[in-house]
């Protein structure tokens, strides 16, 4: 078996529960392991450490797989996935339609499924995933009788494991599903669209927004399929108006609406969410609740200082829209960008905005995306409720 031994107290955060090893704690590499190998890795002392698939064109050298020898690759693969999936059936018994696995929170590190119904959408980050992509459509056909498998990567992320961007259909056709997230049905064209056709990991923050939206006058920015804004309708909302720059999106959450069929004042437009809310504030404009739920600002620590000044402008904008006694519903998937931090961002925000704000909720991902306490890195979203007083 291909050996890695890392440098002196390079293994203290691996034996603390982190998952990867960085190429800069490797000592040496024996027997010339190729990209998405299976690797023993070693401490100085020549302790075995566990066993990860090995990628050297990466800044992450190593996604450790197990503590132990692996000695069938298929059965823990296997064993993992039908884990992942018991997990989130415990908390969605009645949902057919979940992010199944996430990648290093259910120790399959680089490999995401989410499920629609029978159609399964993988993202894959690691070279050792990638390289074992028969063995896991095999399973979810045997195991979770998946009628449909694809891919749809995200670029930037596949850049860094040093992976083809290209995506393609593993298993059956690309089509279409109709989903439920327990109380409202998504139609999702995998042809199109954002991520893998649907942002799971809101779905329980989803359901909270119920509780302040009944006879409300409602914004949904970056609406994408109307995911926040249905469940506002559904709460008895007065009025939502549903803003995001692509039409295709605008159009998927008209035929929600459709799907549900949900009542209430509704408008769509279709335009650059900065933009319309500049334009709003200057026509002075108000709601009871806004949304703003951007993509993520910061990819990197190298952006975060620009990402910061975004959310503060996003958020004061929003702010200036809000009755006194109104909520302002804000999100943040970047994950330089802390807790304390994008908090802090906010606070700024009502300072500029000249608004009194109070924070009555606070929440990360929903159920189906578990986080490890010695990996910051799968902990990423974050969502707030603020009451504005005055």
């Amino acid at each position: 078996m291909k050996k890695v031994i890392l440098k002196r107290n390079e293994e203290n955060r691996i034996v603390n529960g982190h998952l990867w090893v960085f190429s800069n704690e490797i000592f040496k590499i024996q027997d010339e392991p190729e990209n998405g190998d299976l690797v023993e890795v070693y401490d100085a002392k020549n302790i075995l450490l566990g066993m990860g698939f090995f990628n050297k064109s990466s800044l992450i050298a190593i996604r450790m797989l197990s503590r132990d020898l692996i000695s069938d690759l298929e059965l823990l693969l296997r064993e993992r996935m039908k884990s992942a999936y018991e997990l989130r059936k415990t908390f969605y018994p009645n949902r057919e339609a979940f992010r199944m696995v996430f990648s290093e929170s259910d120790f399959l590190p680089g490999l995401i499924i989410d499920k629609y119904n029978k159609t399964f959408v993988l993202q894959i980050y690691s070279a050792g995933m990638e390289k074992n992509l028969e063995l896991i459509t095999k399973i979810l056909k045997e195991d979770f009788s998946a009628e449909n498998i694809l891919t749809k990567h995200e670029p930037y992320f596949r850049k860094l494991e040093g992976l083809s961007e290209e995506n393609s259909v593993l298993f059956g056709n690309i089509g279409n599903e109709i989903i439920s997230d327990g109380s409202l049905k998504f139609e999702i064209d995998f042809s199109q669209g954002q991520k893998t056709g649907f942002y799971f990991d809101q779905s329980d923050n989803r359901f909270f927004i119920e509780k302040i939206s009944s006879d409300k006058t409602v914004l949904d920015a970056f609406c994408n399929s109307g995911g926040f804004g249905l469940h506002a309708l559904k709460a008895g909302a007065n009025d939502v108006t549903f803003v995001d720059s692509s039409a295709n999106e605008i159009e998927k959450v008209k035929k929600n609406i459709e799907l549900n069929n949900l009542s209430g004042k509704t408008e769509f437009v279709v335009y650059d969410v900065f933009d319309f809310l500049e334009r709003e504030v200057a026509n002075n404009k108000k709601y009871d609740l806004v949304f703003v739920d951007p993509p993520a600002f910061a990819k990197n620590k190298k952006t975060l200082k620009t990402a910061e000044k975004g959310y503060e402008k996003l958020n004061r904008l929003a702010l200036q829209l809000i009755s006194n006694g109104g909520f302002l519903i804000t999100s943040s998937c970047s994950f330089h960008l802390k807790k304390s931090e994008f908090i802090s961002v906010i606070a700024k925000a009502a300072q500029k905005a000249n608004k009194t704000i109070q924070l009555i909720h606070f929440n990360e991902a929903s159920f189906d995306h578990p986080k490890l306490p010695m990996m910051e890195e799968t902990s990423y979203l974050k969502f707030a409720v603020f009451k504005i007083l005055g």
